[in-house]
């Protein structure tokens, strides 16, 4: 049967948002990537931009698995700090969401938190630098001299936090069902892959 969970993580700049709204609208799937920031604000009570900028933002690599492990059962008591009660919201929103219906998801630690959910798969795109420096100075207006610079500071970030909430290495390739180079194989045409292995039966 088609997987009814996608999951998309992606480095800066490799395409990966668009690849997933792809995916979402080809499948005539829900698609969360600002819709789900939206929901986060709802119930957080702090604001949509507030969230973004939260949403990377891990200073420690283990103070919350550790409050985590020390609950004991398995529930939240231990955490502290704002961005630790964010993940915790965004947790237990995205565990919903595949309750609501079939669904691609970017980013967030998803395919971790649904790491457990069978009908799911985890995609990872990449690509090479060049690739994604000219795409990000073509596309997001990033200044011609520092793109490089930009992509190291945004996809270190993503490491840190992603660390820090599951434990695991952002973009090991033993985290994800499939890693998809779009540099080489073209945006198009990763979602065209990811839609035919979402949907074969």
């Amino acid at each position: 049967m088609s997987k009814k969970v996608i999951t998309i993580s992606r480095e800066f700049g490799s395409g990966g948002r668009t690849i997933a709204r792809m995916v979402a609208e080809r499948l005539g799937y829900a698609f969360y990537d600002k819709a789900l920031v939206e929901r986060i604000a709802k119930e957080s009570g702090y604001s949509e931009d507030f969230i973004e900028r939260r949403g990377e933002d891990a200073t420690s690599t283990s103070s919350f698995l550790f409050n985590l492990a020390r609950s004991g059962s398995g529930g939240y008591e231990g955490v502290s700090g704002i961005s630790d009660k964010l993940y915790v919201i965004q947790h237990n929103l995205i565990k919903r969401l595949p309750e609501e219906g079939p669904c691609v998801i970017v980013g967030r630690c998803s395919d971790y938190i649904l790491k457990d959910f069978e009908d799911s798969l985890h995609v990872f795109i990449y690509a090479d630098t060049q690739f994604k420096a000219d795409r990000i100075v073509r596309l997001y207006g990033e200044r011609e001299d520092l793109p490089e610079k930009r992509l190291e500071e945004k996809d270190k970030k993503r490491k840190v936090y992603y660390k820090n909430y599951t434990g695991r290495v952002w973009g090991m390739s033993t985290n994800y069902d499939i890693s998809l180079n779009s540099g080489k194989i073209g945006v198009e045409n990763c979602a065209d892959i990811i839609v035919d292995l979402a949907t074969r039966r």
